[in-house]
């Protein structure tokens, strides 16, 4: 496919070579392109949560694009409630800076759907690979979806994508070693629209979340 030197937006990755797209903070400087910052689920530190937030809230500099990732996950040893607790002041955090929130959620969605009331700035769920019925019920409430490489071969993700709205849509290649310019084509060919139009789509949809 030649993609006539577009260039395409990677909404979640972690690679700091990739300047167009947001990038995962961990614990370096900031970079001088869009990047997220927040307190992911194994990462909380019981005993350290305070000075925690005070490094992420010192590192919200001007290219500072989303809070997070951060949300809720089954597999984690960290306790449930705790959790919560860090998701909810994050939530609040992010309606106080009114940045939208990129959010990891690992069998707790419905969790996570009932906090979205308490969000004042839009929420994207990152690297969704679940079922018709979780897409149907984030999407009713008004979350978007980012989709990942497990589009490029998972024919029930990709019926998912197809039924997705064109503008409650993102792609990225989270910590994945593949193009992300593989994934726009796979996705231009799944809805039936141009390479241009899709990438068009994404810009205007990443304008809407940065505005609130």
């Amino acid at each position: 496919m030649l993609f006539l030197n577009m260039e395409f937006f990677d909404f979640h990755h972690h690679k700091k070579y990739i300047r167009n797209g947001i990038y995962n903070l961990a614990k370096e400087i900031p970079p001088d392109f869009p990047y997220s910052i927040g307190i992911h689920p194994q990462d909380i530190d019981v005993n350290n949560l305070e000075q925690q937030f005070s490094w992420m809230k010192s590192m919200m500099f001007q290219n500072c694009f989303a809070i997070g990732e951060c949300g809720l996950d089954s597999l984690v040893s960290i306790d449930q409630k705790i959790q919560e607790d860090v998701f909810l002041r994050q939530i609040r955090i992010a309606n106080e800076v009114k940045k939208p929130m990129i959010i990891h959620c690992v069998r707790k969605f419905y969790e996570v759907i009932s906090f979205k009331k308490k969000a004042e700035q839009p929420m994207i769920i990152h690297g969704f690979n679940k079922k018709h019925q979780i897409a149907e019920d984030l999407l009713a409430n008004n979350f978007y979806l980012s989709f990942g490489k497990a589009v490029l071969y998972n024919l029930s993700l990709q019926d998912i994508l197809k039924n997705t709205p064109l503008d409650k849509l993102f792609l990225e290649t989270d910590n994945e070693d593949f193009s992300i310019e593989e994934l726009y084509d796979k996705v231009s060919e799944i809805k039936g629209i141009s390479l241009e139009q899709l990438n068009e789509q994404i810009l205007e949809n990443l304008h809407r979340i940065k505005n609130g």
